[in-house]
C-alpha cells in the first residue's frame, strides 16, 4: 500500500488552517501560517526547515502544549474522530494516554528528585492505574528500550548520559501506550553514534506498536532515514510535502534544494554549491505579501512579489507551494 493510499484509509491525526499568533510587547508574530496535513496509523511525518520556521509551535499545538496567555491559536486538529481544539483543558488531559511527546532536552522534563521508576510511571499515577498495573508497564517500557528495570529503576536522572535520558524519556511515553508521538528534536544534543541508536529504537518501537511518529528536526539528514513522508516549512507554512524520494530524489521548491545544500555528502563534486545571495533571512515582523521565499529566490518574478502560492502538485507528484517549481533531479541527494 502506498503512504498516500495508508494516510487516506487510516488516517489518526488531520490537521487543518492550523495558525498559531504570538504575541510580544504589542506586536503580533505569526509563527504558524494556514499549515494542514494527516498522518497515518504506523506512519512517520518529518517536519523540516530552519530554526523559527514553525516546527515545534505546530507539535505543541497539535498536543495542545502551548501556553494560553499571549497565544492565539486558529484551525482544526482532530485525532480520529475528535476535535482536540474543542476539549476542555481536562477531557484533553484524559487525552494524554494517546498522544504523547518527547523533548529534545528530556533532563528538563524530568523531576531531579524522581527516580527513573517514578518517571515512567508519572503518566500511569495520572491515569489512575493500580500499582501492580504500574509496575508491569513500567517494566515493559525500559525492556523495550533497552533497560533492565532492576537496575536502572531506583537511580536519578543525574546518573545517566543524554542518550540513556533520551531512552528514559522515549520509555515514558510508551507506558502509557500512545498511538501518536511527537518527537521535538529528539536527538539533536546527541552524539552521532548515539544518534544512531536512538533513531534505531524509535524505528523499532514504531513498527512493533504500529505507532505515528511525527519528528521534527532541522537536519534533513535524519529524517531522510526515519520518515515516510517529509514536510518542508519555512515562515510557518509548509512550502513542499511528499514522499522522501519525492523530497530527496526531486525537490521541487528552491527552499527545499537550499536546505538540501546543507547536506554533507560523501563525494563533494556531486554536492550542489550553495549560493550565497539565499542566506538572508527575511524578518517575521514585518509582514510581507506573495511569496516569503521570494528575497532569496533565484527564480523569482513579479507573480511572486504580488501572490502567496498554494500548495499544489509538482512534476514529481509531491505538493509544493511554488510560482516556478523545480523538475529536474537533484544530483546526489536521493542515495
Amino acid at each position: 500500500m502506498s503512504s498516500e493510499t495508508r494516510v487516506a484509509e487510516q488516517t489518526i491525526l488531520d490537521v487543518r488552517n492550523l495558525s498559531v499568533n504570538f504575541t510580544r510587547g504589542g506586536r503580533q508574530m505569526k509563527a504558524v501560517d494556514d499549515v494542514s496535513f494527516s498522518v497515518a496509523a504506523g506512519e512517520t511525518l518529518g517536519l523540516v526547515g530552519e530554526s523559527g520556521s514553525g516546527k515545534t509551535t505546530i507539535g505543541r499545538a497539535i498536543l495542545r502544549l502551548l501556553p494560553s496567555a499571549n497565544t492565539t491559536t486558529q484551525g482544526e486538529v482532530r485525532y480520529k474522530d475528535i476535535h482536540l481544539d474543542a476539549l476542555s483543558s481536562n477531557r484533553m488531559r484524559s487525552m494524554r494516554d494517546r498522544l504523547q511527546m518527547i523533548f529534545q532536552d528530556p533532563l528538563s522534563s524530568f523531576n531531579p528528585r524522581r527516580n527513573v521508576e517514578d518517571i515512567v510511571a508519572e503518566g500511569l499515577v495520572i491515569q489512575g492505574k493500580p500499582a501492580a498495573e504500574r509496575k508491569q508497564r513500567v517494566k515493559s517500557a525500559l525492556a523495550d528500550v533497552g533497560f533492565d528495570v532492576e537496575l536502572v529503576s531506583g537511580r536519578k536522572p543525574h546518573q545517566f548520559s543524554g542518550g540513556q535520558c533520551q531512552r528514559i524519556a522515549i520509555a515514558r511515553s510508551l507506558a502509557v501506550e500512545p498511538e501518536l508521538i511527537v518527537c521535538d528534536e529528539p536527538v539533536a544534543s546527541l552524539d552521532v553514534s548515539v544518534q544512531a541508536q536512538v533513531i534505531n529504537l524509535l524505528q523499532d518501537i514504531r513498527e512493533t506498536r504500529n505507532l505515528a511518529l511525527i519528528f521534527i528536526s532541522h537536519d534533513l539528514a535524519v529524517v531522510k532515514n526515519v520518515s515516510d513522508r517529509v514536510a518542508v516549512l519555512y515562515m510557518g507554512r509548509i512550502v513542499e510535502i511528499g514522499t522522501g524520494p519525492q523530497i530527496y530524489g526531486r525537490p521541487a521548491h528552491p527552499y527545499t534544494r537550499t536546505l538540501l545544500e546543507a547536506v554533507p555528502v560523501v563525494d563533494a563534486s556531486r554536492k550542489i554549491q550553495p549560493d550565497g545571495s539565499r542566506t538572508v533571512m527575511p524578518s517575521r515582523n514585518r509582514p510581507q505579501g506573495g511569496c516569503a521565499f521570494r528575497s532569496r529566490c533565484p527564480r523569482s518574478t513579479a507573480v511572486c512579489e504580488s501572490t502567496v502560492p498554494e500548495l499544489a502538485e509538482a512534476p514529481g507528484g509531491q505538493l509544493v507551494a511554488c510560482h516556478h517549481p523545480h523538475s529536474e533531479p537533484a544530483p546526489g541527494l536521493a542515495a
